[in-house]
């Protein structure tokens, strides 16, 4: 059951379809903040994902018809949203990526603990900070589960600079990570 009127799944869809607007509202009040919290991963600030997200509803909406039934509903608009996110990306990033990386040859990425005492809130906004190629690589590897070859292939780019993007996407955020683990308020918390 869907939203406060206790619609099926089914019936909101077939409803979406027909441009039911009470239907999109109870659709969209539904699944707003899960999309929004794709959204947030890969915009560089709260209004660009609202933006993001705004675009993806329409596409959404647009597309609702081909909605085969398959796998999941809330599976299929967050694809929508992500591939609206990598568009958006795309535009806004068209020269960001200068060359194929060679580095990763021989290196081993960085592993370290994460601090226990961090909030979800604190490791999104530092993976916001992240700059946008950074940004986007590590969150379809790390978060979406893209190989580097998807990856490459989304974005135009080789595997070897995606796996490069995502080493120094890594080592950015241990160095951030680390620097939010001596500030007071986080040390404050230990003492609680």
């Amino acid at each position: 059951m869907i939203g406060i009127m206790n619609i099926p799944e089914v019936e909101l869809i077939r409803r979406c379809v027909q441009k039911d607007a009470k239907a999109q509202k109870l659709l969209y009040d539904t699944y707003h903040s899960t999309l929004l919290g794709i959204c947030m991963r890969y915009a560089k600030n709260k209004t660009e994902a609202e933006d993001i997200l705004q675009m993806g509803m329409i596409r959404i909406f647009k597309h609702i018809g081909s909605f085969a039934g398959k796998g999941s509903f809330e599976g299929w608009m967050k694809r929508i949203v992500i591939n609206v996110s990598i568009d958006n990306f795309r535009k806004s990033n068209k020269f960001y990526y200068h060359h194929n990386f060679d580095e990763l040859n021989g290196e081993r990425y960085l592993t370290t603990e994460i601090p226990d005492n961090l909030e979800v809130k604190d490791i999104l906004n530092t993976v916001q900070q992240l700059p946008p190629g950074y940004r986007i690589v590590f969150n379809l590897y790390a978060i979406e589960g893209y190989s580097h070859k998807e990856i490459g292939d989304q974005l135009g780019i080789s595997e070897n600079t995606s796996k490069s993007q995502l080493l120094k996407a890594r080592r950015s955020l241990i160095e951030r990570l680390a620097k939010l683990n001596t500030l007071p308020r986080l040390k404050y918390a230990q003492n609680e």
